[in-house]
């Protein structure tokens, strides 16, 4: 009777275990596996808006236009994250602010971000423009994918670029958002209309 109870106890911890390992997999803020952040990064470069071009689509963002993420430097060495998008729907602006750190050495692409309390996710730059135009970040599994610009329009070459690169890292490109950002481009022509006149 001992062996079978401490068996059982045994049997309870193991499970007990991987649940928990389980647990903490799925909270990781590492990048998917045989995924590389970007080495030589400059947070600096980084900071200020890109324009969100495309996406795979979550909860949080379902049905909303003309997003943007705006980066800002903290006085805790980490970075502010104010994401904004457009809801047709409500005909209504809505913004998430939140927080990032990063993950290991500041010259590393691989961050978590946190929207909520102690919870975190992973954000991590897996191709980046030399000159900070265009980069494409990832999440801490294959169904985070964003490409995002500093502008709101990117050259279709660019675009069918880190669409390949995406689909040789085992993500499902055939159910990316492409994020239509007809307000930001409508005020860089009403802009450039003022410069003119």
């Amino acid at each position: 009777m001992k062996c079978f109870l401490a068996s059982m106890c045994n049997r309870a911890r193991a499970i007990a275990l991987a649940w928990m390992c389980g647990l903490l997999a799925a909270c990781t803020t590492q990048a998917p596996a045989g995924i590389q952040p970007v080495h030589g990064f400059d947070a600096q470069r980084y900071l200020g808006r890109w324009y969100e071009i495309a996406r795979l689509d979550h909860a949080f963002e379902r049905g909303l236009t003309d997003v943007s993420a705006t980066y800002e430097a903290r006085s805790d060495g980490g970075l502010t994250v104010i994401n904004r998008g457009y809801d047709a729907s409500s005909a209504t602006w809505k913004s998430a602010r939140g927080r990032a750190y990063f993950n290991g050495p500041t010259d590393v692409a691989s961050l978590k971000v946190s929207f909520f309390g102690p919870f975190f996710g992973g954000y991590h730059v897996v191709a980046l423009d030399t000159d900070y135009r265009w980069a494409m970040v990832v999440g801490n599994d294959r169904g985070y994918l964003w490409i995002l610009s500093r502008t709101p329009q990117l050259a279709d070459s660019v675009k069918a670029g880190l669409v390949a690169q995406a689909d040789r890292l085992g993500f499902d490109t055939g159910k990316l958002v492409w994020v239509p950002q007809e307000q930001a481009i409508r005020g860089q022509i009403s802009s450039g209309a003022h410069r003119r006149s």
